[in-house]
């Protein structure tokens, strides 16, 4: 018991010191003051406490996030801090409601696709937000991300951007005067070195927002979109954590949680926040299996934030915008894109559809877009609507009808138990987009980690050709040792 203890106050230390840099750099980005960092961390300190004790998720880590930062820059700009903060405590009423309308259970319908192309887009209006650090301070963001990069793979057991953040500062206490106005003939590599500057030193303590009938109506819209950003953002999260733990989240619980942890967010100042799937992956592997490794990472960053101003104010722009930049290119799923050209058509052009639509248009509007591509995608390829699970007897089962993103939570869902031998047919699977084939790996590797001795059958070889083409060498060679025997000619 005290190893456990021991193991997730660790874990909740580790994911403190990855968080720090993010929530600065995110809480800065939104408000476009140095008042942001204190909002940043705020977010992460109370959303995220409260939202690892009420969730139904656990280990889950709770901050500021790019779509969430994205939205949030917006109202901030559109109603002021006061306002924004308004807006954050009615986004966690509206969060709350959903959670008890269970609305969370429609997340399983969102196609692997759509959300590739919305992480996508986010990443690309995080980058083109810092393109204005990056044209006064090029060398400095460069370095940022080169000291990361190289940090990475030469330290493992600090985080990247903390090296970064703390090299980077310090080296520019000695060089900023070098590095003014810096260029190779008419082309300027560093014209400026922005700071943070001087934050506010407080405790954190509630405020009340006045609220008035007109305000409240003028926020319901942008409340509302931070309510469904942050819901799907979370449960996004959320599915993440399952594919690595294997265990199965609780999505209108965490909802609740979520909604708990932003409304509360909101009365102390802090930033919106929804699931952070970097943080979450990190406690994870950290060692982190309960809410109690989540909670601990806010506690430890309370901590830090009492007399934090007077050292956060020598923090250089250019760096958080070398940290942000490097983190929203790891927001890209690199794996959906390299496979593009063996994915299904259809898929592809829902991704890259919704990644257009939320740089140009909308975050909500790009997901119902995406959504609604996906449905007249799966209509053109397939008749019906759903697969089933057919019982064979003993532990023999059957997949019958379409492998799509309409019905692979209930397949697997219905596939996974308390068994120690699987026999899988998949003669009748008729169609299988990217979200089947991307669902079925999964499964696959969860049965090898969990020793289930699963066997697949009757593999037809349009099946056959498009898990090939989606997977990697490791679950391509967990493919071969699962697939008992194949079907021959082709559908």
């Amino acid at each position: 018991m005290f190893q456990r203890i021991a193991r997730e106050i660790l874990s909740g230390l580790t994911v403190a010191i990855v968080a720090l840099p993010l929530a600065i750099a995110f809480g800065i980005t939104a408000t476009g003051t140095s008042e942001g960092a204190l909002v940043g961390l705020y977010g992460a300190i109370f959303a995220g406490f409260f939202a690892a004790v009420f969730g139904g998720t656990p280990a889950q880590v709770t901050g500021p996030t790019g779509p969430i930062t994205v939205v949030a820059t917006g109202v901030i700009a559109a109603h002021g801090l006061e306002g924004a903060f308004l807006a954050f405590i009615m986004a966690g009423g509206f969060q709350i409601l959903f959670g008890l309308c269970r609305l969370g259970s429609f997340i399983r319908y969102i196609p692997h696709p759509v959300v590739s192309g919305f992480m996508g887009g986010i990443a690309l209006i995080i980058i083109l937000g810092e393109l204005d650090q990056v044209q006064s301070s090029f060398l400095v963001v460069a370095g940022t991300i080169l000291l990361m990069l190289v940090a990475t793979r030469v330290i493992r057991s600090i985080p990247a951007s903390l090296i970064a953040l703390v090299v980077m500062t310090l080296a520019l206490r000695l060089t900023d005067s070098l590095l003014q106005d810096v260029r190779v003939g008419p082309v300027p590599l560093n014209t400026a070195i922005d700071y943070i500057g001087k934050i506010p030193e407080s405790i954190p303590s509630i405020t009340v927002p006045d609220v008035g009938g007109s305000v409240l109506l003028t926020l319901v819209l942008p409340a509302l979109s931070i309510a469904l950003l942050g819901s799907i953002d979370s449960l996004l999260t959320s599915v993440v954590m399952d594919n690595i733990t294997g265990n199965r989240h609780r999505s209108n619980k965490e909802l609740i949680g979520q909604g708990i942890g932003n409304a509360v967010s909101g009365l102390f100042g802090g930033l919106a926040s929804a699931g952070a799937t970097v943080r979450s992956v990190v406690n994870v592997r950290s060692g982190g299996r309960t809410a109690l490794s989540a909670a601990t990472h806010s506690v430890i960053l309370l901590a830090l934030v009492v007399g934090l101003g007077a050292v956060v104010q020598y923090i250089p722009l250019a760096v958080l915008s070398g940290i942000l930049i490097l983190t929203a290119v790891g927001m890209f799923d690199w794996e959906s894109l390299r496979k593009a050209h063996v994915s299904p058509r259809g898929d592809v052009v829902v991704m890259f559809a919704t990644m257009i639509i939320t740089v140009l248009v909308d975050l909500t509007v790009a997901v119902a877009v995406g959504v609604a591509l996906a449905l007249m995608v799966h209509v053109m390829k397939s008749r019906r609507r759903k697969a089933s699970v057919v019982h064979d007897g003993s532990d023999n089962y059957r997949i019958d009808g379409p492998l799509s993103f309409l019905s692979v939570d209930h397949v697997f869902t219905t596939l996974r138990g308390d068994r120690s031998h699987l026999s899988l047919s998949l003669k009748d699977v008729t169609y299988v987009d990217m979200s089947g084939a991307m669902a079925l790996l999964t499964f696959i590797d969860h049965s090898h980690q969990s020793g289930v001795n699963l066997g697949i059958k009757d593999l037809p070889p349009h099946v056959e050709t498009r898990l090939i083409a989606l997977a990697n060498k490791e679950q391509r060679d967990k493919l071969e040792n699962v697939v008992e025997d194949r079907l021959t000619g082709l559908r």
